[in-house]
């Protein structure tokens, strides 16, 4: 029972979840361009509501600034600074409970949480943000056997319109054309696998008004593998029609690569780039 609710208050409604899962995992496992879903009122709405209005500032402490060629956004994925309730929000959704659920959704068994939110936590973009698309790095960076399988956004944007964009795409295995389009409506959830061709992002600027940005809760999942797995980094991909911009997207794909190799060999995080790419933009 969350401290924060009331006594019949739940983050989340387990029960009614339960019963719609043998028609969800239908949906989930058969969906194109790869399995996903998108699920409405995802949250109970007290628990929306409440996570939206704690959601942090990006001037607050913690973010990361991920800010270069293939995106712009930042990210807030330290446990102990985010505020409490959305930790609670947190720790409903990397619960047993949960886990199980998705692993029967997925189809993927043995799912587990990454406790440390890597590349996870709180997302959150301003006017003129945007996310390549890509594919997510397969492998956690400080755990080599573990094999990255499934994300869980949930968004918490209050009266997103569509003119405001930031859509997140997904796209053809073979990157041919976008098939499916999720707007991040507050409350609704977008569950999708991971797969070495499961690309996705948010390639064109967001337009929301000044005082607004993109926020969402992002959770990865993962499975413990007897054998490594396949290691890459995340792998952004040019559109079609991208002409001069497809090398500057490889480039950058290039160097995040050779950065995550150092990430995972010499089990540093993000900050200290964070901080750098943060003071190069300020000087533009």
């Amino acid at each position: 029972m969350s401290s924060t609710a009331t006594e019949t208050s739940t983050i989340l409604d387990f029960q009614y979840w339960r019963e719609q899962l043998p028609a969800l995992k239908n949906q989930y496992q058969s969906a194109k361009p790869y399995p996903h879903i998108q699920l409405e009122n995802f949250l109970e709405e007290w628990a929306a509501e409440k996570a939206m209005r704690d959601f942090p500032d990006v001037k607050d402490a913690g973010w990361i600034h991920y800010l270069h060629v293939n995106e712009k956004k930042h990210g807030l994925n330290k446990m102990e600074l985010l505020p409490p309730f959305i930790q609670e929000v947190i720790r409903e959704l990397n619960s047993e409970e949960f886990v199980a659920w998705l692993s029967e959704l997925t189809g993927i068994k043995n799912l587990m949480p990454d406790d440390s939110l890597e590349g996870g936590g709180l997302h959150q973009s301003k006017r003129g943000g945007f996310l390549n698309i890509h594919a997510d790095f397969t492998v956690h960076p400080h755990k080599r056997n573990w094999r990255r399988r499934v994300n869980l956004l949930v968004y918490l944007n209050e009266n997103w319109q569509p003119e405001y964009r930031g859509e997140l795409e997904l796209w053809e295995r073979d990157m041919s054309a976008c098939a499916q389009k999720i707007l991040p409506v507050f409350n609704r959830a977008a569950i999708f696998n991971t797969d070495e061709d499961s690309y996705h992002g948010l390639p064109d600027p967001i337009q929301c008004p000044e005082n607004m940005t993109r926020k969402s809760i992002a959770l990865y999942y993962f499975t413990e593998e007897k054998e490594m797995p396949k290691k890459r980094a995340t792998n952004y991909r040019a559109r079609p029609g991208d002409g001069v911009k497809s090398f500057f997207i490889w480039a950058d794909k290039t160097a995040v690569g050779i950065y995550s190799s150092l990430k995972g060999a010499l089990g540093i995080n993000d900050d200290f780039v964070s901080k750098l790419l943060n003071f190069f933009n300020r000087k533009k």
